[in-house]
Order: C-alpha cells, then structure tokens, then sequence
C-alpha cells in the first residue's frame, strides 16, 4: 500500500544523463523516481545538445547552475558542491552506447547508479563494470522493469515456497508491431537508435526487448539459462538489425523453454507474457494485464490471483511492498518502474546511513543480472550466425 514518507531518514538527491526534449524512457524514469516522494531530481545532462538540455532543466524546473553540457561537468560540478547539496545518485537514460563510460565514470566518482537496460553494448564491458561495482561498494540498480510488477514477484514467491512443483517448462514472448516498416529512415528518434549498432550493440530485437523476456524467466523461476538454440531474421529489407528472433532454451535443473521476440508482429502492441509448467501446477502472466495472475492445477478450476488483495500481500511480501492501491484500482507500467527506484532508493540510504538494507529493499536488478542480459545477447547472436546451432551460455 502507500508508503509513509515520513519513514524515509531523508529525500534523496538524483541527477540524470539523457532524457532531454523527445525522448520517451527519461520522462518515465522521472515520473517513477518522484512517485514515492522520497527522490528529488536537481541536476541533469539531459542531451548533447546544451540548447536542448538547457530546454529540458526549464521544463523540469531546475536551478540553472545544475543542468550541465555533458557528463564530465556535471561531475566535476556535483563534487564541487558541499555533500549536503551534491546529488546522491544518477539515473542514465541515453542510448546503449553510452551506458558503459557512462556508469564507470560516475561510480568511480563516488555516485551511485541507476541505469536502463541493456546495460552494455557487450560482455566484455559488461564484465568491467561488474568489477567497478564491486570496487567501489556503490549500489547499482539496472531498470529491468518489469521485475517491478507486484504479480511477477507473486509468481517467482510461488515458484520459491514450491507451489508449482519442479518446473519442467518456461513459455516467454515479447512481441511488438512498431517496426513492421522502416520508420528509422523515416525521421523516428526511438527508432534510428535502437537500429543502429553502433548505439544499440550487437542485436537488434533481442537486444531491446528479447533481454526482458531473459530477465522475467530467469526472476520469475530462479533457474539460469544454461544453453540456447537461437534464429534471428530481419524481415525489413536494409534494416541493420534483426527484427524477429525465436529461440530453443535449456534452463538447469532439466527445464527446458522457448523464447521469442519479434517487432514486426503487426497488431501487436507491448505482449510480454510468461507461462512457467511445473509437476504440480502452472502460472500465466501477461503484462497487458498486469494484476492478475492465473494459476492452474490439475484438474482443478483455474485461480485468478488480483493485486491489491491481502491474501497477495500474506503470500509474497515483496508482492504487497509493491502495491499502493487497493484493490479494483490498476497500477501499471510506471508504478512497477517506481518500484525499481523505491528499492533502489532504499539501499542506497541504508549506505548512507551505514546501516544494513531491509531484504525486501535489496529485490531489484543488479550488474549480476545485466552481465546475464549481455551473455545472453551475445550467445544469441552466436548461435544464430552458426546456423541455429546449441551454445552454451557461461554461468557468471
């Protein structure tokens, strides 16, 4: 349910890099961060364009003097500001390119990070800044957002007290239609980014979107991919990138599981959706519908499980710190993104604080989780330019 501000030992101070005029994430990362009233955005490098990021410090209502041409003066002014003043941490939400020197140069400046996904163009970078982490003991918290929704935390606790049993298969989809035409050469911001590799990284569809139906089976049943069978296609003639990707997954422990991810499925609009079979019962959760959660046995009638209800909250704790509305009242995709931040957010002022964080607080995407999202990126293509071959998928 709503949160008691007043629990908070202090309003944490966020800057932000990226986000500037026409981009779509930075506004949902903003209006996620501010939801909970205990995280106030003061500084930003919101574009490469100074005109542009002047621009969106008015709209935000910023003082001047804190919003920054680039990433390396709002550092340097940040560190010349007394600690009571400086931010305390960065959300970055420009394109993939930019993660990686993005999230080193401000964790070795003493910030804490918040980053969108994916994390990195690639595993080797992925790989460093999991080492950068380490070492400077700073909280790091990847926006796989998804993670956030009170019903996918029900589903991985239901999963955990084994109500399902042992699970033998995983059924994950993400398909979209947006780019069923070439609108990247058509003048679309969102588009000509995410087409691009040399700002997106190595895949296209399954880099963008295919990582979150990774991420959603590997939280939801705690099994690990252990190899994968993959057949990328770019439908679009002259596209750069895959459009379409299907693929065979062998988790650990015996499950076996199929994985798709396409953005040229017309009709389609944002159809994540997850089915997890075990011996004894089966889940089904779509993100188009995100509070319900429909649970089968064997022969028996199905189960509709609704977010806001008590009985959620007695099952999954994680599940009931995630709602803030009763019941019969829908919350949503920016709601499971505040989630991400509310986590986050307490972490970090449980290192502020030098104390230890609630373990509820500590339920948010790490580095671990975006070295996973590379690794899986990066034995997808692999497979695929192997003409649908097995690889193995490394187990860091």
């Amino acid at each position: 349910m709503a949160r008691d501000n007043s629990a908070f030992s202090r309003e944490l101070r966020m800057g932000m890099v990226g986000g500037g005029p026409g981009a779509f994430i930075g506004e949902v990362h903003r209006k996620a961060a501010r939801m909970d009233g205990g995280i106030r955005l003061v500084a930003g490098a919101f574009s490469s364009d100074p005109e542009k990021s002047r621009q969106a410090g008015r709209e935000q209502r910023l003082d001047p003097r804190r919003v920054y041409g680039g990433a390396s003066e709002m550092i340097r002014g940040e560190l010349s500001l007394p600690p009571g003043e400086r931010m305390d941490f960065v959300s970055i939400v420009t394109p993939n390119h930019l993660h990686f020197p993005l999230a080193r140069d401000f964790l070795r400046a003493g910030f804490h990070v918040v980053c969108d996904k994916p994390m990195t163009l690639n595993v080797r970078e992925a790989l460093a800044l999991r080492a950068i982490v380490r070492k400077s003991k700073k909280v790091f918290a990847l926006t796989h957002n998804y993670t956030g929704y009170p019903m996918v935390k029900l589903a991985r606790d239901m999963v955990r007290q084994g109500d399902l049993g042992r699970v033998l298969k995983i059924v994950v989809q993400y398909p979209q239609g947006w780019l069923i035409h070439p609108i990247e050469r058509r003048g679309s911001k969102q588009a000509k980014w995410r087409t691009d590799p040399k700002r997106s990284g190595a895949a296209g569809c399954m880099g963008d979107i295919g990582t979150h139906a990774e991420n959603l089976a590997e939280y939801i049943t705690g099994l690990r991919i252990r190899e994968i069978c993959a057949d990328l296609t770019t439908f679009v003639p002259g596209r750069r990138f895959d459009d379409d990707g299907n693929c065979l997954v062998r988790f650990e422990r015996g499950a076996k599981g199929i994985l798709f991810a396409s953005q040229i499925s017309v009709g389609e609009e944002n159809g994540l959706a997850i089915r997890v079979y075990g011996q004894k019962r089966s889940l089904e959760w779509f993100q188009e519908h995100p509070n319900e959660l429909h649970v089968r046995g064997i022969d028996q009638p199905v189960q509709v499980w609704r977010r806001g209800n008590g009985y959620v909250g007695a099952k999954s704790p994680a599940a009931g710190r995630a709602t803030r509305l009763p019941f019969g009242h829908p919350e949503a995709f920016i709601e499971a993104f505040a989630n991400i931040y509310v986590n986050a957010a307490a972490t970090i002022r449980a290192a502020l604080d030098g104390v230890k964080p609630d373990p509820l607080a500590l339920d948010f995407p790490t580095v671990d989780d975006g070295v996973r999202g590379m690794r899986f990126i990066e034995a997808v293509v692999q497979s695929s330019r192997l003409g649908a071959k097995w690889v193995k998928f490394p187990k860091g």
